[in-house]
């Protein structure tokens, strides 16, 4: 005889924690949730986000404005436009009144003349006006004056400034920023020699030549100087030239005043904006934050009392994620209510075969009547065999779920397939099994996505059913049809029928109502439960009722199985 087996535990082994136990968080673990470290800060990551797209694009808007270029130079072809029609009425002016004869007899422009003339007409524009003979030379400059004591230059002195700190903290401001924007590198610089000729300025060069120029040069300092020169003319003949000019003041004025003007704006704007973007990160932070909050609770509470917040009144995104994350949490509750009274049921059903098991082995142990012994024998081998069969129903049971998520549904032909298996019943039967009768209704085809494998287990336990409950000679019906979008599948039979206070429970896992006769335990109780989790896991429905006749009497069962169809 084999020596008895130590199935007792080694302290080793029992000294070891459970897995959940050593993976679980333990009671000094206080780390901080994310959604509590994001509190703390100052500015959420998501709200520093949102506040640093908004203020960029609008600062992208408004340096772009700021940069004025086409305005600018709208400006300057039309103070270019302004000066030469000045200089040709200057040179007309001159060419009429400023010219004299020569010992030779040449006709030429008078020194003495022009200074005066050039300096009346040019006092009231504020710019400069500079003539040069035909052969170069500077003739008279409205800012050089001749008078008894030599020649008085005249320089033009800024007005007296009366901004407050405010006005030149703004411009300072604007003057930093505008470093930022792209300046015209690309203009000559103004350069004036101590002895000037008209050499030093190719528009005078051209206007002596006959033609009328202009020229934009900077001043070395961020500014513009704008000049035009035009040919002095007294009867086609050139005389001279004549170069009026001034420097972009008025143009950059203009344009500071646009863009202080544009600056107030983007500040109000800045403001508004940041304002808004606060109000919009609160209103996604804010919710999201306590759904993260409620999540952790969840996860690191005991019990399942803790509640999702309820944000369904939001018809945006969050109240979306937020009914989600209700519905998963409660499917969680009772996703882990089922597993708990599977556990407890599983546990309730193999207990009363190894009750029975033990009974019937130590009672056999004291039995030495051969005969008797053949019985708890019997007995133990039947309890064996349920015990298999509550292990086989109960693994299939528990993988179901990750099976059928697993498994990608395909096309099938509803109507093909049960046509198969009434076939394959009609053809394998026994000669005392029911009669089965397949009946194809209008409506077809009956195509529907389903998992072809579990959908015959589904119809294999119905009909399994209908022929254990059907006398000898009996007719079990198998019938489908569609109902509009749905296909409906029926299993009848001409049974006794199912107790009506048992409609409903003889899906519940492990309850079992069984024919007269049958003996106890050749089922595990599962096989509705698990038709029920397949079906519904295809998005239908199976249910049970009785057949009835004209009288009201029971005549047989019904199962119903309803599918979508495509």
């Amino acid at each position: 005889m084999a020596p008895p087996l130590d199935v007792r535990a080694s302290p080793a082994t029992d000294a070891r924690p459970p897995v959940s136990e050593r993976v679980a968080e333990k009671p000094g673990d206080r780390r901080m949730p994310h959604a509590d470290r994001a509190r703390r800060r100052l500015f959420s990551p998501l709200t520093r986000r949102i506040l640093m797209v908004n203020v960029l694009a609008l600062a992208i808007l408004v340096a772009g404005v700021l940069y004025l270029g086409r305005y600018q130079d709208n400006l300057i072809q039309n103070e270019l436009q302004s000066l030469r029609v000045q200089a040709e009425i200057f040179a007309a002016a001159l060419g009429q009144e400023a010219y004299g004869t020569q010992p030779d007899g040449k006709t030429a422009l008078r020194r003495d003349m022009a200074g005066p003339i050039l300096g009346r007409l040019a006092l009231p524009t504020g710019g400069r006006a500079r003539l040069f003979a035909s052969n170069g030379s500077l003739i008279a400059d409205s800012r050089i004056q001749l008078g008894p004591g030599g020649a008085v230059e005249i320089q033009d002195l800024p007005p007296p400034s009366d901004d407050d700190s405010v006005t030149r903290f703004t411009i300072r401001v604007y003057e930093a920023l505008v470093e930022w924007l792209p300046s015209r590198q690309n203009l000559p610089l103004y350069r004036e020699q101590a002895k000037q000729r008209a050499a030093n300025y190719d528009e005078v060069v051209r206007a002596i030549a006959g033609e009328a120029a202009q020229r934009v040069r900077g001043d070395g300092h961020g500014g513009l100087v704008l000049s035009v020169a035009v040919p002095v003319q007294r009867f086609k003949q050139v005389l001279g030239a004549l170069m009026l000019s001034e420097t972009g003041e008025d143009i950059d004025d203009a344009v500071r005043d646009v863009r202080l003007e544009i600056m107030r704006v983007f500040l109000i704007a800045l403001g508004i904006t940041v304002l808004l973007s606060l109000y919009l990160a609160g209103t996604i932070v804010r919710p999201l934050r306590r759904l993260a909050q409620a999540a952790d609770r969840v996860r690191r509470a005991r019990g399942r009392d803790h509640e999702i917040p309820d944000f369904r009144g939001r018809n945006d995104e969050i109240g979306a994620l937020a009914a989600d994350l209700r519905d998963m949490t409660e499917a969680l509750r009772q996703r882990l209510d089922a597993i708990e009274r599977f556990a407890a049921d599983v546990a309730h059903e193999i207990k009363n075969p190894l009750t029975s098991l033990k009974s019937a082995v130590e009672t056999a142990v004291r039995v030495r009547e051969p005969e008797q012994q053949r019985k708890l024998m019997a007995i133990i081998l039947e309890d064996v065999d349920r015990l298999n069969r509550l292990i086989t129903d109960i693994s299939d049971a528990s993988r179901l779920d990750s099976e059928l998520s697993r498994v990608e549904p395909e096309r099938l032909d509803l109507g093909g397939l049960l046509a198969a298996l009434a076939e394959m019943h009609r053809t394998a039967g026994a000669d005392e099994q029911p009669e089965i009768v397949f009946e194809e209704l209008a409506g077809g085809p009956f195509v529907v996505m389903a998992n072809e494998g579990r959908l015959v287990q589904v119809f294999q336990n119905l009909l399994s059913n209908a022929f254990s409950f059907s006398p000898p000679g009996s007719v079990v019906t198998l019938r489908i049809r569609r109902d509009g979008r749905w296909i409906e599948a029926t299993v009848e039979d001409q049974g006794p029928g199912i107790p009506e206070a048992s409609l409903e429970r003889i899906f519940e896992r492990f309850y079992s109502e069984r024919p007269e006769g049958e003996p106890f335990g050749t089922h595990s109780g599962l096989g509705l439960s698990i038709s029920r989790q397949i079906v519904e896991a295809h998005n239908g429905t199976i249910t049970a009722d009785n057949r009835r006749d004209g009288q009201g009497r029971v005549i047989g069962a019904r199962f119903t199985v309803r599918l979508p169809g495509i």
